[in-house]
């Protein structure tokens, strides 16, 4: 298995039978609470960020090797974009749960412009584009449930 795909399918997850989403999102989700832990909130909004460039290059490296568009089985974006949501509450598994609901159901029912970002970007940056904005929305919902609901 190349870097890139290693990469790309976070270890394999993205292989997984069924939901490779779900299963990069929850594969995401031990990881972010190892760098929140170790660097706190702006640590886990950095490795979110790194996480998004590395995964333009290999989910580009990918796509290229097997003349694809953005196959199920590329979860990297999935991660970044979760890690991006999660990124707005300290480390609390109520906290994580509701992050990863709320990411699920960005990442699924793309809201505008996450729908066009999704449709209209192409290459590695268009994988990993709509799961970050997808992240930006789940991550302002996850603060203000957070904030009414502590």
């Amino acid at each position: 298995m190349t870097l890139s795909t290693l990469l790309a399918t976070w270890f394999g997850t993205g292989l997984l039978p069924k939901a490779p989403g779900t299963w990069g999102s929850l594969a995401a989700l031990p990881f972010a609470w190892a760098i929140q832990v170790w660097a706190g909130q702006a640590g886990l909004l950095a490795a979110s960020v790194i996480v998004f460039f590395v995964g333009c290059w290999a989910a580009q490296a990918y796509t290229t090797r097997t003349g694809t568009k953005d196959p199920g089985e590329i979860v990297i974006d999935e991660v970044a974009g979760q890690w991006l949501t999660l990124a707005v509450v300290p480390h609390c598994l109520l906290g994580y749960a509701i992050g990863f609901l709320l990411f699920r159901v960005a990442d699924i029912t793309k809201p505008w412009p996450v729908s066009w970002l999704d449709q209209k970007v192409e290459g590695g940056a268009g994988v990993m584009a709509d799961d970050m904005a997808a992240g930006v929305y789940a991550g302002l919902a996850l603060w203000l449930v957070m904030a009414v609901a502590p």
